[in-house]
């Protein structure tokens, strides 16, 4: 007993240091302790695909966290890992052989970079010819599989039957046994020795990706705990060994944390040309600036918002400004705008700015802006994205800068409040469930939080949170790269050696490519 303490000791110092050249670990044989891999399933969602650079494809499938445990348990008996492959490498789906109705958006193939000018402007587009997509949502794999990441699942979705169907999700309908089906009745009738369950993301990630528009709402707390609790219940019935995972917050992904609140300088606003950037500012300053931190300074706003003065500050030459954009958690201030400016405007323009500045403010260092709107600043709104309905006329018609940044765009502090709120009672649900039956528990929300504040050294290499940089995060800045996924694996590994006494070998993070290229 003294002898297998030693050496689950300096296996778990491996894992610190992640040095493959120690002599005295290498002497450790792999062993499994009390679990049994011999037949191991995992459940999750598009992470535990291995989704990668806003796609699902063969490539990153095999550099899953799933698939790179399931490779560590062939050492100890485990039994082959079914993968419900795409068709490509080039990824996305094809619904009738076209693109997904409506929105080729979705479903779409793998981003790929085309240029790199540093880490806030980023080239970055869709693959191109010679690759193409052809994996086929309407066609149905034969099974049974061990894979049951689902990109876009959410918790309760892996106990809905039909979730395989046509009205279903199109990733699960390609490999569930029947469009009947459950994502856990199909993970269950592989009598699985070990799972791996790392689910609940999506209850929060869609709302955030959303900028908290509402069309993508939170999971009630309530509806979480009692799906996991469902999940967990079921998979470990009988004394069956697995692991699990907490969630992180998902504000501290790149995807949130890469486009600054103020990057209008003067350069920018000139597009390139400083001087004219300049030119804009004295005009910005006299012509809506001025007058709307006027307005908003007026008795007739502070009695109904006593801090409406400080919504919009003038912008300073040379300075790096800030983005104007909309904060629904405000009180509108439409009314008293509209009063205010009728003399000056006439009734009908005054009516325009109270409407579009009525709730609209200069961005903070506590608001996120989503990775997607570093597109969207400084282009002009449509009808269908300006929230009125119709395009708003010049020269109020510049995202960010003359016309606020909408809902979608960002989150503001009152969103990434319901964020963190959610992701903690979900935290203490998952951690319970952990110790309720006696499993192994993978602490992501620290493993995220390193990657924020320091990152991990390994070897000449070093990983953080950073946007392309960093190294642990694809081109969507939501899911991880091929070293990110071993990292994963890599914590995993580590959790289930301390539960159950087995002797893992940390994976060699460095085998891992952090960007895929363009050719795979």
């Amino acid at each position: 007993m003294i002898k297998n303490m030693k050496w689950l000791f300096l296996v778990s110092l491996t894992f610190v240091a992640c040095d493959k050249d120690d002599d005295t670990v290498a002497e450790i044989p792999v062993t499994p302790g009390s679990a049994n891999f011999s037949k191991y399933v995992a459940l999750g969602d598009s992470f535990a695909a291995g989704f990668s650079d806003g796609a699902l494809f063969a490539k990153g499938q095999d550099n899953s966290y799933p698939s790179l445990l399931a490779k560590q348990f062939a050492q100890v008996g485990g039994g082959s890992f079914k993968v419900p492959y795409m068709n490509d490498n080039t990824g996305g789906l094809l619904f009738g052989g076209a693109p997904f109705p409506g929105d080729p958006s979705q479903f779409a193939p793998r981003l790929v970079l085309k240029g790199f000018f540093d880490a806030s402007t980023p080239n970055i587009g869709l693959v191109s010819p010679p690759g193409t997509q052809t994996t086929e949502a309407t066609t149905v794999l034969a099974g049974p599989f061990n894979n049951f990441g689902i990109p876009g699942a959410k918790s309760f979705h892996l106990l809905a039957a039909g979730y395989g169907s046509s009205a279903g999700n199109p990733y699960f309908r390609r490999f569930a046994s029947a469009p009947s089906t459950t994502v856990l009745a199909d993970a269950l009738s592989q009598n699985p020795t070990f799972f791996s369950l790392w689910i609940g993301g999506n209850d929060v990630l869609g709302y955030a990706l959303s900028g908290g528009d509402g069309s993508n709402p939170i999971t009630p707390t309530a509806n979480f705990e009692a799906a996991y609790n469902d999940l967990a219940t079921q998979l470990s019935a009988g004394g069956k060994k697995g692991v699990v995972a907490n969630l992180p917050y998902v504000n501290n992904l790149p995807h949130f944390t890469t486009v600054p609140y103020n990057p209008l300088t003067p350069k920018a606003l000139g597009a390139g040309d400083a001087a004219v950037g300049e030119a804009t500012i004295t005009a910005l300053n006299a012509q809506l600036y001025g007058p709307l931190k006027g307005a908003l300074s007026h008795p007739l706003c502070t009695s109904a918002d006593a801090n409406s003065a400080s919504r919009i500050a003038l912008f300073v030459s040379g300075g790096k400004n800030k983005l104007l954009i909309k904060d629904e958690s405000l009180v509108n201030l439409s009314s008293q705008l509209t009063t205010l400016f009728t003399p000056s405007l006439g009734p009908a323009n005054a009516a325009f700015y109270g409407m579009v500045f009525g709730q609209a403010r200069q961005a903070t260092d506590k608001d996120l802006i989503l990775l997607p709107t570093q597109s969207v600043i400084g282009t002009a709104p449509t009808a269908s994205n300006s929230g009125l309905g119709f395009p708003p006329p010049a020269p109020l018609n510049k995202f960010g800068v003359t016309y606020p940044l909408q809902d979608k765009h960002l989150l503001v502090p009152s969103e990434l409040d319901a964020i963190k709120v959610a992701t903690d009672a979900y935290n203490v649900t998952i951690a319970n469930a952990a110790k309720d039956h006696n499993l192994a528990f993978v602490d992501a929300k620290a493993i995220m939080a390193k990657l924020v504040n320091g990152g991990y050294r390994f070897g000449n290499y070093h990983m953080s949170a950073s946007f392309l940089t960093g190294g642990a995060f694809s081109l969507d800045g939501v899911h991880p790269g091929a070293r990110g996924y071993a990292l994963i694996a890599n914590s995993f590994l580590e959790a289930i050696n301390v539960k159950y006494g087995a002797t893992f070998r940390p994976i060699d993070l460095g085998l891992y490519p952090t960007q895929y290229p363009t050719s795979l």
